[in-house]
C-alpha cells in the first residue's frame, strides 16, 4: 500500500458524501497521499437543457454549468475545511460528460493509484447490476477500486448474514 500516492474520490454531493470524504482521508493520511475529489456534471443533464432550449425556452447552458460548479465547489470546500489534512494534498476537479467514462479516463490520465467509491444499499443493487456508474468503474477500471459502505448499510447487511 505504500505505493499509493494519489487517490481519486468521485463525489456526488449526496447527504452521505461527507462520510465518504472522511473515509478517503482516513485511508490517505497514513500514506500521505494526494486526494483528488472529482465531480462530473452528467452529459444527460446538459442534453436535457438543450432539449428545453429547443422548445423555445431561454436556457443559458454555460451559466447553468458555472452556477452548478460554483455551488458544488462551495459545498465541497466547506466540507474539506473541517478535515485535518494538508490543503496541498487535496484537489477539487469538475468535469462534464458521461460520468463513468470521464472518471476512468481521469484515473488513467492522472495516474491515480486507487479509486475510493461509495457503494449504496440494497435498494440500489438492481440498478448497480444494470449499469450504474459504480458498476462500470468496478468492471472497467485498470486501477484498484475500494468500495466504501456506510455503517448503517453495513449493519443491515450483517444482520441479514446472521439470520
Amino acid at each position: 500500500m505504500s505505493d499509493i500516492r494519489k487517490i481519486l474520490v468521485p463525489v456526488t454531493f449526496s447527504e452521505f458524501s461527507e462520510e465518504l470524504i472522511g473515509y478517503a482521508i482516513d485511508v490517505a493520511r497514513p500514506l500521505s497521499a494526494e486526494v483528488v475529489f472529482v465531480n462530473v456534471i452528467d452529459q444527460k443533464h446538459i442534453q436535457a437543457l438543450q432539449t428545453i432550449a429547443s422548445f423555445g425556452y431561454e436556457v443559458d447552458e454555460t451559466q447553468y454549468i458555472q452556477e452548478v460548479e460554483k455551488q458544488r465547489i462551495g459545498i465541497l470546500e466547506e466540507r474539506l475545511s473541517r478535515i485535518n489534512y494538508p490543503d496541498e494534498k487535496m484537489r477539487i476537479v469538475f468535469k462534464r460528460g458521461r460520468p463513468a467514462a470521464v472518471l476512468l479516463k481521469f484515473a488513467i490520465d492522472e495516474r491515480v493509484d486507487l479509486i475510493i467509491m461509495e457503494v449504496k444499499g440494497k435498494s440500489e443493487i438492481l440498478h448497480a447490476l444494470s449499469g450504474s456508474i459504480a458498476e462500470k468503474i468496478f468492471r472497467y477500471s485498470p486501477v484498484p477500486v475500494l468500495s466504501y459502505r456506510r455503517k448503517e448499510i453495513a449493519d443491515k447487511l450483517l444482520q441479514r448474514i446472521h439470520v
